[in-house]
């Protein structure tokens, strides 16, 4: 994040998922979410005035289900700029393609044939 750059940068925080999710390792998995609370501060003050960022998941894997397969509940989506004049609450998006299409509208790039972008409504 200390590099000026235009574009998209992605990051699989993997170990939620291979280290602590499929292992249902409840007391990892609380440790992963104690460290990047501690960075999510560092990671905004670091963000540019024009910067999106969007904290989500690609499935579930909660640590106490049973088994080791990914779980279906609905993962969280935290979409942040300093463009934001205020704080709010979404619906519950109807497909996990509106990231997609978010990311496209605020690219200004053709958008994906499913999702809608919500790019508007954060603003």
């Amino acid at each position: 994040m200390d590099k000026d750059f235009t574009g998209l940068c992605m990051v699989n925080l993997a170990d939620f998922d291979s280290l602590y999710g499929h292992t249902r390792d409840v007391l990892g998995y609380g440790h992963a979410i104690e460290e990047l609370d501690v960075d999510i501060p560092i990671i905004l003050n670091k963000l540019e005035i024009d910067d999106l960022l969007i904290i989500t998941a690609d499935h579930g894997n909660d640590p106490t289900f049973k088994g080791n397969d990914h779980t279906r509940e609905n993962v969280p989506v935290i979409i942040y700029s300093r463009n934001f004049k205020e704080p709010k609450i979404l619906p519950p998006f109807e497909t996990f393609a509106n990231i997609g299409a978010t990311i496209a509208d605020n690219f200004d790039v053709d958008a994906p044939d499913i999702g809608t972008s919500i790019l508007d409504d954060l603003i």
